[in-house]
């Protein structure tokens, strides 16, 4: 699974990603981690992506996706 994240919006506290798998490409947003303070948090949220990751792989492999 390789995933591309692209720049974080701050209107919707999100970043938008790219998973691609076997050929296949889905795209979506996934909710960014932000920090106590509300500033967005770039490592928690690659850890975030790698998450959905998997959830996204699993259903491409069942053809959900």
């Amino acid at each position: 699974m390789r995933t591309q994240i692209r720049a974080y919006d701050p209107a919707t506290r999100t970043v938008p990603v790219t998973f691609s798998h076997r050929g296949q490409i889905h795209r979506r947003a996934v909710n960014a981690v932000l920090d106590d303070a509300g500033a967005y948090d770039r490592e928690a949220t690659r850890a975030r992506v790698a998450e959905v990751a998997q959830g996204v792989s699993a259903k491409m492999d069942a053809g959900l996706i």
